[in-house]
């Protein structure tokens, strides 16, 4: 019996002990500033790992969720040329605190919903269970990294250095956020760039003394209007002001307001084409007397296919046909950690986890009937790699 089959047979028996993985990390609320929580599913990832034998490296994190980096032991040569190959992951979710006492994991018609089922805790159980499967059987033809971050969703503020040194280190990355509804992978994404702008006005009685104020809100209208017409659908641009926030009360001209901007780009001239309008808009003042000031809080990086990344992808589609579906790759204005690893070389494929869909909303799911066969296909394509020149 081959190591692939030992393998793939193994995880064909375990898709009930990653649906009660499954359940015991979705029910800890983890949004991306909850550190305990996100802290919480790592507890959870550490003990599934310790069980199987595989060492956990903890990678201290001041305000975020820990870094977890986990090795499988592997009996192949030291100094291995090749460089790792990694299984990545994130544990935070967008839901705020409460969220899974409001509607915790439930399974409906092979259906499982719950907070972050799908973005990506249910990638994360299938990157447990193939790190456990290399553990228990061997065969990979490197040394086997899965990194469990903890910021993803508000840009990998503090986890983006721990993830670009890993990937310097890797011969290939197989991020597991949720495959596509269709079945398919995903081979681009757009890069973004989250912001806030902050306005200064002037205080005044709005009845009383209205000419001695500087409306800071609607100094922010009228650079939302400007913002929003940077976007240019044709060439994959978009910039959304998706929170506005000011004043003081309905009886004063508002002295401060505040807009978060979200920019979506597709390659690195249109991000600083669009960063060079925005910056002209802050400086401006369309309302005499007030001043503007500009923080990027967060950015992703655009995942671009490589050639590398490209044998890859066709790695991953024939072992996924030798375990039964037919994915294609997709091209997403959704950003994620992969743009990190695709951005200092290593070669990546992005949403090889478990199917699923309506991420960031109360819809959220996930098939449990993809849990087994996606596992089962990473296994395979990293069994392959060698074949495949990677």
């Amino acid at each position: 019996m081959t190591t692939e089959s030992q393998i793939t047979a193994w995880l064909a028996t375990q898709q009930d002990a990653m649906v009660a993985l499954l359940r015991e990390m979705v029910d800890i609320d983890s949004g991306s500033y909850n550190k305990p929580g996100i802290d919480a599913v790592g507890a959870v990832v550490q003990r599934f790992l310790a069980a199987h034998d595989i060492p956990v490296e903890v990678v201290r994190q001041q305000k975020h969720g820990d870094c977890l980096r986990a090795s499988v032991p592997w009996d192949g040569p030291q100094g291995n040329a090749g460089g790792n190959v990694v299984l990545m992951g994130h544990r935070d979710t967008v839901f705020p605190d409460g969220e899974v006492q409001r509607r915790p994991f439930t399974i409906r018609d092979g259906v499982a919903y719950g907070p972050g089922v799908a973005d990506m805790k249910a990638g994360l159980v299938m990157n447990c269970f193939v790190l456990a499967a290399f553990a228990k059987f061997g065969g990979s033809p490197a040394p086997l990294l899965g990194l469990f971050t903890g910021d993803e969703e508000i840009g990998s503020p503090e986890g983006r250095a721990v993830i670009e040194a890993e990937a310097r280190r890797a011969r290939v990355v197989f991020n597991s956020e949720p495959g596509r509804v269709s079945g398919n992978v995903v081979t681009g994404r757009k890069g973004g760039v989250f912001m806030v702008c902050r306005i200064t006005g002037k205080a005044a009685h709005s009845g009383g003394n209205f000419t001695e104020g500087v409306s800071a809100i609607e100094e922010l209208a009228r650079k939302v209007q400007a913002l929003h017409a940077i976007t240019d659908l044709d060439r994959g641009i978009t910039l959304n002001v998706g929170l506005v926030s000011g004043g003081q009360s309905v009886n004063t001209v508002a002295p401060w307001a505040e807009a978060q901007i979200d920019l979506r780009y597709v390659s690195a001239p249109d991000r600083d084409d669009a960063m060079a309008r925005i910056s002209a808009i802050v400086e401006r003042s369309y309302v005499p007397g007030t001043k503007a000031e500009l923080t990027v809080r967060g950015e992703f990086l655009p995942l671009v296919q490589t050639q590398a990344a490209k044998r890859l992808f066709e790695l991953y589609v024939r072992s996924a046909a030798d375990t039964g579906f037919a994915p294609d790759g997709e091209f997403t204005g959704g950003c994620a950690d992969s743009g990190f690893t695709a951005g200092v070389g290593a070669a990546t494929i992005c949403a090889v986890g478990p199917l699923g869909g309506k991420a960031h909303s109360p819809e959220e799911f996930m098939r449990i009937d993809s849990l087994v066969p996606r596992a089962q296909a990473c296994a395979r394509a990293i069994l392959r790699l060698e074949q495949a020149g990677l």
